[in-house]
């Protein structure tokens, strides 16, 4: 499949778009549309209001490609307009964000990689009993994941469906690189005590 194997990067893409080439749209579109699905409907938790502010942002990048320049990566770009929209979601419904991490001490001697998704899908040879565990997994990994606090969430979800940086997060929320730290670590710990009996 052609969306698969291209390899211009999302940049490119998104400037061959900005260019008149349709067909680039369409690749970044198949590249991100799921990576960008997930991470609202984690944060929301309702498919309708997940699908309004989902095509509102596609939207938004069809509405900017006229003037779009290469100032970061396309996910950084992307990440921040879905951020950015569900900072006016959430404003219209008067819930406030809560930085629960805003006095962490950031500089741990654990200084460890963030990456802690575990995948849930099941290998085709697996017997019933294994499925039936991964999908028991999967449902209570959404579930820890839809009960961190807001903040938390938004960077998990912005590192493990993202696949962004630390920098890259920082520069999509306007926050601090340690503060954006802080806030995957406690998300972590969250998750990993949540779910320290899968290990």
């Amino acid at each position: 499949m052609q969306q698969v194997s291209d390899p211009r990067s999302d940049e490119a893409l998104m400037l061959a778009y900005r260019d008149g080439d349709a067909a680039a749209f369409d690749l970044l579109y198949e590249r991100w549309r799921g990576r960008l699905y997930r991470y609202l409907l984690h944060q929301v938790g309702a498919a309708a209001i997940a699908d309004e502010i989902y095509q509102d942002i596609w939207m938004r990048v069809i509405g900017a490609r006229g003037h779009y320049e290469v100032t970061a990566r396309f996910s950084t770009w992307l990440f921040r307009i879905a951020r950015n929209r569900l900072v006016d979601h959430w404003r219209r419904l008067g819930r406030e964000i809560v930085d629960t991490a805003a006095d962490f001490e950031a500089t741990d001697p654990e200084d460890e990689p963030v990456n802690v998704l575990v995948t849930a899908s099941a290998a085709p040879e697996e017997n019933p009993e294994r499925r039936a565990e991964r999908a028991q997994l999967a449902t209570q990994l959404i579930a820890a994941i839809e009960a961190l606090p807001t903040l938390q969430r938004d960077a998990f979800l912005m590192a493990e469906e993202g696949g962004m940086t630390l920098e890259e997060i920082a520069a999509a929320t306007g926050t601090g690189r340690e503060t954006v730290k802080s806030r995957l670590r406690y998300a972590l710990v969250k998750l990993r005590s949540q779910l320290g009996h899968w290990r």
